[in-house]
């Protein structure tokens, strides 16, 4: 590809006029046909097949993931995300039909009509900076919207190749990208969305949510979360370490759904230990230092924390512990912590820290995980079925991948976001379609019932009360004690249940039914 210019922050002065050009190119109505909203997905997706390499070197500059790990949960993804997206569309897109509707009502053709938000802010994050940011905007093009991207200033390199992909093959009237850090996304909250979706800590999305609500403007949080996994005493030792290890491993550790800490029963904690050591000899058998598929902290900033955090703990330190500040080295650690309000357990690492904890039992489990965050991003429950059923229905969690550390959020058709502080809103597949829709609720009232609907008009008598129940009036299949009864009477005589067979097909089975009544009584 082309010698692209350095990063270089967008003029504050110009986010206003960035701003108008996205809400004019909506009110354009032009991002509302299917034929527009296909097309830019098309070109986005050979804009980045086009521009691969580059992209791939990117993310290594940024965070030394190695070019297999930016494809397999970056680029790829994204890719794949397009072409689901554009396959899907038109269904997508299409009206839908109202449920469980009276006669009555059904001539009015009620129906769920999908329309586009308007002009869109979508906020990146450094941690994966492609599919965090490209994500969000596959799912604003195919509803409809326009959209500006800011990505990650920490991820500088990913940010201007995306930049350069998106001005050389979108519409740049209706998608753009505006770089820099804080002045420039204050900049751009200053100017009124139609939605703002953003991806990263808690703290930011207070700020975030704060400055949306003087607007009224909807938004998506996209947050981290202290997630924890509990490894019960019927657990598989090394399964669970296995994957919980490659979890930290995959970009250093810096992915909202790794686990924060591990809960591990006594009784299999020397054997989880075990198995824990022979993952990491067999996963990186040079050491990290030597493993080339091992990236790097982000920033030093985010190396310094970590690093503080490490020498906070009370904790001791079982395995690795080396860092290297000059290269933001940070080797996967595994210390053994004592109680829950140890640092390592009270803040979201977001990098190579494996803190475990021993318990007693799943009891004690549940209640540390519900106290440490009540609503984690993700929760990885390790045991038997009845075990891991038991700690499902007794927390929450944005999502949950059971005997699996975030395989949930691997599956790219699979809706993703989180719980209470963990976030608001989901997107990916449908759900990235859905994030950026408003169902719009529509009738059709045909002069011809105007007969019928004399009942909504004053004045208001018995007689029109005796019709309005007639018509309106849903009979129960339930007795005073809750108990179900007359379930299949009703629903042949279309008196209740859903509503979604039709007059025919019940008349049709109240006939069948009588008929075999009179054999019966002959016989």
């Amino acid at each position: 590809m082309e010698k692209l210019p350095p990063f270089t922050p967008t003029s504050i002065d110009d986010i206003p006029q960035i701003h108008k050009h996205g809400v004019d190119k909506f009110h354009s109505h032009t991002t509302r046909s299917i034929d527009y909203r296909r097309k830019q997905l098309r070109a986005l997706y050979w804009g980045l097949k086009d521009e691969e390499p580059a992209l791939l070197e990117a993310c290594k500059l940024d965070l030394g993931k190695s070019a297999y790990e930016t494809y397999l949960t970056e680029l790829g993804w994204v890719l794949n995300d397009i072409i689901f997206m554009s396959k899907n569309l038109a269904r997508f897109a299409k009206d839908e039909k109202a449920e469980d509707i009276s006669l009555t009502n059904s001539f009015m053709k009620p129906r769920i009509k999908k329309d586009p938000l308007g002009a869109v802010l979508i906020i990146g994050a450094y941690n994966f900076p492609l599919q965090l940011s490209l994500g969000p905007l596959i799912g604003a093009i195919a509803a409809g919207c326009t959209a500006v991207l800011k990505p990650s200033e920490n991820a500088p390199n990913a940010a201007r190749i995306m930049q350069h992909v998106i001005s050389h093959n979108l519409d740049p009237e209706a998608y753009q990208v505006v770089q820099g850090a804080v002045p420039e996304t204050t900049a751009l909250l200053d100017c009124k969305w139609d939605k703002i979706f953003y991806t990263g800590n808690a703290s930011v999305g207070k700020i975030i949510s704060k400055k949306a609500a003087e607007t009224l403007t909807p938004v998506a949080l996209e947050l981290g979360g202290r997630n924890p996994a509990i490894i019960t005493k019927n657990a598989e030792p090394r399964l669970a370490a296995r994957r919980l290890l490659w979890a930290k491993l995959m970009n250093v550790g810096q992915v909202c759904v790794s686990q924060n800490y591990i809960l591990v029963d006594k009784e299999i904690l020397p054997e989880f230990l075990r198995q824990l050591e022979l993952a990491l000899t067999e996963f990186q058998p040079k050491g990290a230092e030597g493993n080339e598929d091992y990236g790097k902290i982000a920033t030093e900033r985010q190396w310094q924390r970590l690093k503080g955090m490490l020498d906070s703990t009370t904790g001791k330190i079982l395995m690795g512990g080396k860092t290297v500040k000059e290269s933001l080295f940070f080797e996967p650690t595994v210390v053994q912590v004592e109680t829950p309000d140890d640092p390592l357990l009270k803040d979201e690492s977001f990098g190579p820290l494996i803190p475990i904890l021993p318990v007693d039992d799943i009891e004690e489990a549940i209640r540390i995980a519900n106290r440490v965050h009540a609503t984690p991003l993700g929760l990885y429950p390790f045991g038997t079925k009845t075990e891991t059923d038991k700690i499902l229905s007794q927390t929450r969690s944005g999502g949950a991948s059971v005997n699996d550390a975030f395989f949930h959020a691997s599956i790219p058709t699979l809706a993703f976001g989180g719980v209470g502080d963990s976030g608001q809103g989901s997107y990916r597949g449908k759900a990235s379609f859905d994030c950026f829709t408003h169902r719009r609720s529509v009738t059709t009232t045909p002069s011809w019932i105007e007969s019928m609907l004399d009942v909504r008009y004053p004045p208001y008598t018995p007689e029109k009360m005796k019709k309005l129940r007639k018509m309106t009036d849903l009979k129960p299949d339930f007795d005073r004690q809750g108990r179900r009864t007359g379930r299949l009477v009703w629903w042949v005589l279309g008196l209740g249940g859903s509503g979604k067979a039709s007059v025919g097909a019940r008349w049709a089975l109240l006939v069948a039914v009588a008929a075999v009544v009179v054999r019966f009584l002959r016989a």
